[in-house]
């Protein structure tokens, strides 16, 4: 882990509250709702990762930028 998020108590009230109903959608699995969320967070990061590869200059054989 290289980011700890912090919440004040409102904000982990709302985060039970909707991991309560997350689960309550997959019947009440928590371990199918933490895969499923998984997954959907690694197909958000390799779109995260691809808009940043489009953003940034590209760089020759060399290294150089081009």
């Amino acid at each position: 882990m290289d980011h700890i998020v912090r919440l004040d108590s409102r904000e982990e009230a709302a985060l039970q509250a909707i991991a309560e109903r997350f689960i309550a959608r997959h019947k009440g699995d928590p371990v199918k709702a933490l895969k499923e969320m998984i997954v959907f967070n690694g197909h958000l990061q390799q779109r995260l990762d691809a808009l940043q590869a489009s953003r940034l200059p590209q760089r020759d054989a060399s290294g150089r930028r081009g």
